[in-house]
């Protein structure tokens, strides 16, 4: 006879390569308290439908919770050849009280408990991220305020285009990262449905009242179609999705930080505990956080990859194949927490070279666009002011000199529209304070965006 718990229709024992190719026990062990928590509600919930007594209720939960004190304090026998989470517990309850753990399964399968125990972990990491991500937006609203009316070069093609403020440039990333956590908010709907009590795959004919489940588990619906849920992994994919969007934002953040740290920008320096240095050049300080943040998006986009084929090719309803989700997502949850709380740690210990940004404003004729927007104004139609731009900006290169560097005259040749007030619009600070339209670098819409920012964050009242 078999020793599994579903071993009654087989006479012979699992070959021990078959049992440590399918065990999933090695990782998915980390859903135990979900598991657990799931367990408990579906017992209470059999009870109060006369699927379980008073008696056999109270055991199960003192059973559920020896074995969960024994896992957390790290004294908790897994077993390979039971091959999971939810058997293992479930093996070590019967063992324990008998007759009343093996009355635990009735109206339930693995297939729509791991859906379960999958959507609870996610929820919760849906949680926790969102923390890290606020950690995260308000290092950069710290770092607006702190650096509030320095001016920078704006890049377009990685070359220098228009000056804007420096705090305007981190704010943009307080707004990609909220994004993050509106995605997240907005997933966490989807994962929040509860699954269990569709059984292998078509319900059960057993008294049962899911929504019971539900309301212990704080789950404010349930699932609608029993095919359909043991099947989905839709929700990991799209949790996964927000992961990978995460990612790919640290990684731009990372990609700013390795090129500004560089002596070809020297725009900021990252404090020494984040860098390392080189085992054979004593001169180097290698910016390797913003550096693995940055390879580690592979990682997560791999995962989402792996999940969006993992289920290209599945029929209804639960195949074996949906053992493979966990490890994707346990490596996505575990590569995005650790990349954005590092990521809160290095911005608070950021410094900026001001000066240096400031120096770069001064060269690459960052204010043409300021000119051709000067000479719209007096009427001249945006093509014509940008071609007279243009050639004023080829005067300088053969001259070596800037826009601002020119004199009235100088400029008057290419359009006679141009008078000594245009010189107001030629500097960086005239140029940065006409930005005024919503959403721009103008000195009074960046505080305008930073106060809110600090409203929202909780930073001030």
């Amino acid at each position: 006879m078999s020793d599994k718990l579903w071993g009654g229709r087989f006479a012979g024992a699992t070959a021990a390569s078959v049992e440590a190719f399918t065990a999933s026990i090695h990782y998915d062990s980390r859903l135990y308290k979900y598991d657990i928590a799931g367990s408990w509600a579906h017992a209470t919930m059999l009870a109060a439908n006369g699927l379980l007594t008073d008696d056999e209720l109270e055991a199960i939960v003192t059973g559920l919770v020896a074995i969960e004190s024994e896992i957390e304090a790290g004294s908790f026998s897994f077993r390979q050849d039971l091959e999971d989470i939810h058997m293992n517990i479930e093996k070590s309850l019967v063992e324990r009280i008998g007759a009343a753990g093996a009355r635990l399964h009735s109206a339930r399968s693995r297939n729509d408990q791991v859906a379960l125990d999958l959507r609870l972990y996610l929820r919760d990491e849906c949680d926790h991220l969102t923390h890290l991500l606020t950690a995260v937006q308000k290092a950069f609203v710290v770092l607006a305020r702190s650096y509030l009316g320095q001016v920078m070069p704006g890049y377009t093609h990685l070359q220098r285009a228009q000056p804007v403020l420096l705090s305007h440039h981190l704010l943009a990333y307080y707004e990609m990262f909220g994004r993050d956590s509106e995605r997240l908010a907005d997933c966490r709907k989807r994962i929040n449905i509860m699954p269990l009590g569709v059984a292998a795959l078509a319900g059960t004919g057993l008294p049962i009242d899911r929504q019971h489940v539900a309301d212990l588990l704080g789950f404010p619906v349930i699932t609608a179609n029993s095919m359909d849920t043991t099947g989905d992994r839709d929700f990991a994919i799209e949790f996964v999705s927000c992961c990978t969007l995460i990612q790919i934002h640290l990684s731009r953040l990372s990609e700013e930080l390795v090129l500004w740290s560089s002596q070809e920008f020297s725009f900021v320096t990252i404090a020494d505990r984040f860098c390392t240095g080189s085992s054979i050049m004593p001169q180097k300080k290698n910016p390797d956080i913003p550096e693995l943040i940055r390879g580690k998006t592979g990682r997560v986009v791999g995962s989402l990859m792996a999940l969006c084929t993992l289920m290209k090719g599945l029929p209804l309803t639960y195949n074996r194949d949906l053992q493979e989700d966990k490890e994707q997502v346990f490596d996505a949850v575990d590569t995005v927490s650790a990349s954005l709380a590092i990521t809160a740690e290095l911005l608070a210990n950021l410094q900026f070279n001001t000066e240096r940004m400031e120096k770069a404003t001064r060269t690459g004729f960052l204010t043409a666009t300021d000119l051709a927007d000067y000479l719209v104004l007096k009427n001249v139609p945006f093509r014509e002011a940008h071609g007279i731009v243009g050639r004023a900006v080829a005067f300088c290169i053969e001259k070596g000199l800037e826009l601002v560097e020119l004199t009235i005259e100088e400029l008057r040749q290419f359009s006679s529209v141009i008078d000594k007030d245009v010189f107001e619009v030629l500097s960086i600070q005239g140029s940065v304070n006409s930005r005024i339209s919503a959403g721009g670098t103008a000195q009074q819409r960046v505080e305008e965006a930073l106060d809110l920012a600090e409203l929202n964050m909780g930073i001030k009242s």
